[in-house]
């Protein structure tokens, strides 16, 4: 069945690839961005800013899924206002009759003490859900896809440095997904009425600390496991600007990813393979497919 599909953030990490593939899939789309002016991607660039409510009308217009790919990890208030936000497009959903919201958020065990960043997603989550438009929550840990922040930090670490001193965090598990695996699910649950109204969490195929993450990647990327030694100790804020030291990334969005990153984040419930049937794909694979797109 062919939907009018809108996507937010179509620009970005998720985006510029869930356009291409739900064109694929027989839907039409509009890729909603600030600048439809210099777009380049597929789809109908449409011009909306989920900080601005009163853009929202025209580019929800006829649509019949909204897919919300929207974080402000780059600003100080990001909690604030990505609260803000959902609850606007959240309101301008259910005016003009959109039949289903799907969003990326972030994966952590309930009654656990999540950091600001996953925090702002469970919020982000309830917001979204308070219209009366059905919502479709997507619960993911790292992307691992060429252009993906997390990814990129891992990539330039493993790069650039011959061994690596980390410190405490770098123990805690996670479950990395592929963005190929992401994307899937995605378009898997576009207009796919027996997820609506739920949360999904969704997988990559291994369970690793992140000291695993770059030792795998090393791996891949260079024949060999970067020897890593772990400190007891470590601060976000110190670790934030080692890693904007090393790899360039602004301190700003690493310090706030690193919060997460004392919490364990692993898949518990895999309804999701009930209704988008697959095997996800390992570590190993998703890196060597980032690395291959971002040769491209």
């Amino acid at each position: 069945m062919s939907l009018t599909v809108l996507v937010t953030g179509a620009t970005g990490f998720v985006g510029r690839r869930l356009v291409p593939a739900l064109l694929e899939a027989g839907h039409e789309v509009k890729a909603m961005t600030r600048h439809p002016d210099t777009y380049q991607g597929e789809g109908e660039a449409v011009f909306g800013d989920v900080d601005d409510p009163g853009s929202l009308a025209e580019p929800l217009a006829g649509v019949d899924v909204a897919i919300y790919l929207v974080h402000s990890l780059d600003d100080n208030d990001f909690e604030r206002k990505d609260a803000e936000a959902a609850k606007a497009f959240a309101l301008a959903a259910a005016a003009n009759g959109v039949r289903q919201i799907v969003y990326l958020g972030g994966l952590g065990k309930e009654g656990t003490q999540l950091s600001p960043h996953l925090r702002s997603r469970r919020e982000v989550e309830s917001l979204l859900a308070g219209s009366d438009v059905p919502v479709t929550v997507l619960r993911a840990a790292i992307v691992v896809g060429a252009g993906g922040i997390s990814w990129e930090m891992t990539r330039k670490l493993v790069k650039n440095l011959p061994a690596m001193v980390v410190p405490k965090w770098a123990a805690t598990r996670t479950q990395p997904i592929a963005l190929h695996d992401v994307i899937r699910y995605i378009v898997g649950v576009t207009g796919l009425e027996e997820a609506y109204g739920r949360v999904l969490e969704i997988g990559g195929a291994d369970q690793l600390s992140y000291v695993g993450m770059m030792q795998e990647a090393g791996e891949v990327m260079l024949g060999r496991r970067v020897p890593v030694l772990q400190l007891p100790v470590g601060t976000p804020l110190l670790s934030s600007w080692w890693i904007k030291l090393i790899t360039g990334v602004n301190a700003t969005t690493a310090g706030n990813l690193i919060d997460s990153m004392g919490t364990e984040v692993l898949q518990t419930d895999y309804a999701i393979r009930d209704l988008v049937p697959g095997e996800p794909l390992t570590y190993a694979e998703a890196v060597r497919r980032a690395l291959e797109e971002g040769e491209r």
